[in-house]
This record gives structure tokens, sequence and C-alpha cells, in this order.
């Protein structure tokens, strides 16, 4: 029988995300921040590819790309609601990556793989910020998936997207317990 981590064990059995805007200063440090990213990179890559790489925005680049998109969600004439969406994390937060899906135009692994992958980076980069006393919050928006916004905003090229946008900083309050459904639910065995 292996040996189990039970630290990593319990980590797992009580992780959470905290909502972004409950996450205030102080926000990790450029070292700290840089160890993180390590730490994220450590997921499921299939043919090590790195189909991801990570943009950093810091307090003036966030107050700067609320502008941007305010002035995207009128040219696309979004109404109230979706306008106060664009531009709001960008406002709360005090310290994102982006977590961009850059994939790589290799036929024997699947796009669909690389893509994962991405979303693996941004999970485990939630878990690393927590795992050293942060809290974080993996996001993403309309604004995400809006390749004229993604293109200009953040200088991505036409094959890129954006996995993510996670959110880093000190949790402010307890983060709310999320329900999670019963495996029993959701699990097909297959015994034959």
């Amino acid at each position: 029988m292996p040996k189990a981590n039970q630290a990593a064990l319990e980590f797992l059995s009580t992780r959470h995300s905290y909502p972004a805007r409950t996450l205030g200063l102080p926000v990790p440090d450029d070292a700290l921040l840089e160890y993180l990213l390590t730490l994220a990179t450590r997921t499921p890559d299939h043919g090590k590819l790195a189909p991801w790489r990570f943009i950093v925005l810091k307090k003036a680049a966030l107050t700067r790309l609320s502008g941007l998109a305010k002035v995207h969600a009128d040219s696309c004439g979004a109404d109230a609601t979706k306008r106060t969406k664009a531009h709001g994390q960008f406002d709360f937060g005090n310290l994102v990556v982006v977590v961009v899906s850059n994939p790589k135009d290799i036929l024997r692994i699947p796009l669909s793989e690389q893509v994962l992958s991405a979303g693996a980076v941004c999970a485990a980069l939630v878990n690393a910020a927590q795992a050293v006393g942060f809290g974080g919050c993996w996001l993403s928006g309309w604004l995400s998936h809006d390749s004229d916004f993604i293109q200009s905003a953040f200088g991505l090229s036409a094959h890129e997207t954006v996995a993510g946008l996670v959110h880093l900083g000190t949790p402010k309050q307890k983060s709310p317990e999320t329900i999670r459904p019963e495996t029993t639910n959701i699990t097909q065995w297959m015994t034959e």
C-alpha cells in the first residue's frame, strides 16, 4: 500500500476559492509570485509543450484595463450589467495573473488537451496561493472571450485565448462554504 501524504490530503479536502472581491492587500511580492507561477507550471502537460504563458497585472495596469474595458463595453453596446461586469474585476483587483492559453501546432497532441492544460495551470495557481497562506480566485467574464479586447488589451496573438484571470491577495473574510456534488450522483462505474 502506498504511503499517503496526509498534509496534502488535508489541504485538498479543505481547499476552496475566495470571492475575488474579498481579496485585499497585501498581495504576494514578486519573488513569491515567481515561486507560485513555478508551482503552477507543474501541471499535466502532454508533450511538455507549455501551451500557456502568464501576464502579471499590477494595480496600475488593472486601472488602465478598467478604462479600456469600459470603452470596449460601450463600443459593443453592452447594457449596464454587462458593462459593470466588464470592468468590475479590474476595478477591485490588486494583483491578477492572466493565464494565456497558447497552444502549439502539433498534430499528435490535440488542441483540447493543450487548452485543458492551461485550465489546470489556473487551478494549480489558486491552490499554490492558498498553500502559502494567500487566497486566489479564477475568473473569466465575457471580455476574456472577446478576441478584439484580449488582443488589444493583452497583446495576444490570434491563436491565443484567456484561460483565466487569477486574482491573488489576502482574504478579508472567510470564504463561504461551497456545496460539493455527491460523487455517487456524478460517477459511473464500468466494471466490465
